[in-house]
């Protein structure tokens, strides 16, 4: 819609004043002011050296008289806004006919979550998940082909740690002895061991040393795909373990990867690059090789250390130019915690140096942290880390409803993360998230599975509508309706699915009005009546698919 309103008052403007370069804005005015509105006449104002209300009034007066079919009417007010209304038709063809091609034809990888293996999955991973897993449906449905990836380090300095304090714990390098770690408690006793090899580390010199000693064997087991040594047992035995656990967490909460990427499998790759554009680009410094930051505004990283090891900085490397001889992507999407920004700036202010499409090609962004209420941040470095699965089983508790599905606790936590703007800090309350009442997960699927009941008292048949002509609660209704598309691509466009959950609960509000006043069910209008419901239905289904939600028929 937006596209025909802007295209016509482009030709309205090259026609009237010669004027063919005005960038055209729309906002959305309150209803009773028209379905749109526009600031044209005061930006052509000083160009044309006229007063505003005086280029409105002729802007007004044209399009009045050479009337383009969507428009309504339009109206000068102030000093020179347009206020722009749409007719009933062009509004229901536009709630009926959803297709948003932002992206279409684009290759999209988006990568998201990203937990290291023999580390616990913490509220963090859950949050990223949940937010990624939204924007890659929302880049999906405006076209993309989007390539899910979750990339992880099953090698570096923290699996040192935790096999050091794997092996101190079973007592000697021998992989028989994993088989007294009960399965249910494997994730459980990784996490540990980490947090015991991490605090040996920085208190006891002895103990970092042989973690120091333990990472160069552990890497050249996972570059040798050595399986036979004891030692290359364990590795992969526990590394399996905690894909297993992956799995398992993202079955739960609906999440689907096309790839997982492991640091291991892109160490060598980033490492032969980094190298390849010495002195060029990064330089030789203590033994180590680094970037050089402070030359664009930022700071000096480490790409491969003194000990010839690749940081995360070369893993990173290695991984955009895997993502690039996979998918040839148009644009690739990188979700992480805000702690790593101006680390991702770093390496992507690098690749920039020698490989300036790939480096532009990629976007950064970050999210904030999430604590319960009361709660304060949580590190899985210090051992006090809030699970993942803690908070949905947390959530789960909360949910008193007469049959609490896990539908709707996913619902309650994945709509409680995203209603929020990517990248601000959450308060998380499980109480609040499961409530039937107010803005909440729940409540849009409660209201989806009320209007399934109104539609399935009825025999809706093929409920084509002619000569359209409605009242005004029902205008209101399908004006939101009609809103639905707008949404979806400024979701796309500015990667922040908030305005989803934001235009969700406006729409259930909109139509809570429009059904207090407006019988349905038996009412001489039923038919209209129906057709609006049946479209309000569909768009919640869609919108909260897009959220990775079920929408319910019934609850």
């Amino acid at each position: 819609m937006r596209e025909k309103i802007i295209k016509s008052f482009k030709e309205t403007t090259e026609q009237l004043f010669s004027v063919s370069d005005i960038e055209v804005e729309l906002t959305r005015p309150e209803e009773k002011f028209g379905d749109y509105a526009t600031n044209l006449a005061l930006k052509l104002s000083k160009e044309l050296n006229m007063p505003p209300r005086e280029i409105a009034v002729k802007i007004q007066q044209y399009l009045s008289e050479y009337k383009p079919k969507f428009l309504e009417e339009i109206t000068v007010a102030g000093p020179g806004f347009l206020n722009i209304k749409i007719t009933e038709t062009e509004l229901l063809k536009q709630s009926e006919k959803i297709s948003v091609k932002t992206y279409k034809d684009l290759s999209v990888v988006a990568e998201y979550s990203d937990p290291n293996p023999f580390k616990v999955l913490h509220v963090g991973h859950l949050y990223t998940t949940i937010v990624g897993d939204s924007i890659a449906n929302i880049l999906s449905y405006s076209g993309a082909k989007v390539h899910r990836i979750n990339f992880g380090g099953d090698v570096g300095l923290h699996v040192a740690k935790n096999i050091w304090a794997m092996l101190a714990d079973l007592g000697a390098e021998d992989s028989k002895l994993l088989n007294k770690i009960n399965k249910d408690k494997r994730s459980e006793w990784l996490s540990a061991c980490y947090v015991k090899g991490n605090n040996a580390y920085e208190e006891n010199d002895k103990a970092q040393e042989e973690i120091k000693t333990l990472n160069k064997r552990i890497y050249k087991i996972s570059y040798d795909k050595d399986k036979e040594s004891e030692l290359g047992k364990i590795y992969w035995k526990t590394r399996e373990w905690s894909y297993q656990a992956f799995d398992e967490f993202y079955s739960r909460i609906g999440a689907k990867f096309d790839k997982y990427i492991p640091e291991s499998e892109i160490a060598e790759l980033g490492t032969k690059i980094v190298l390849e554009n010495v002195p060029k680009v990064y330089e030789k410094s203590n033994g180590a090789i680094v970037f050089k930051g402070e030359n664009h505004n930022l700071f000096t990283n480490v790409f491969i250390n003194s000990e010839g090891l690749p940081t995360y900085g070369a893993k990173d490397v290695g991984l955009i130019f895997k993502k690039w001889q996979d998918y040839r992507f148009d644009k690739s999407i990188i979700i992480t915690s805000s702690e790593q920004e101006m680390y991702m700036k770093v390496v992507q202010k690098s690749i920039e140096q020698f490989r300036p499409e790939l480096s532009n090609s990629s976007i950064h962004f970050t999210h904030g942290f999430v604590r319960l209420v009361g709660g304060t941040k949580m590190s899985s470095r210090l051992g006090n880390i809030l699970g993942a699965n803690e908070v949905l089983d947390i959530t789960k508790k909360f949910n008193k409803h007469d049959d609490p599905k896990e539908e709707i606790m996913l619902a309650a936590v994945k709509y409680s993360f995203l209603k929020h703007r990517v990248g601000s800090d959450i308060i998380f309350d499980p109480k609040e998230s499961v409530s039937l009442e107010g803005n909440s997960g729940p409540y849009l699927q409660y209201a989806h599975a009320r209007a399934q009941s109104i539609l399935g008292k009825a025999d809706l048949g093929k409920l084509r509508i002619i000569n359209l002509v409605l009242e005004d609660g029902e205008r209101s209704l399908l004006r939101k309706l009609a809103e639905f598309k707008e949404v979806i691509e400024l979701c796309g466009e500015e990667l922040k699915p908030h305005y989803l959950c934001t235009y969700l609960y406006e729409l259930t509000q909109v139509f809570n009005r429009f059904y207090e006043k407006n019988r349905v069910i038996g009412d001489e209008r039923e038919r209209i009546r129906l057709k609006l419901v049946d479209i309000y239905a569909s768009h919640l289904k869609t919108g909260l698919g897009l959220l990775g939600i079920v929408a319910p028929d019934k609850m």
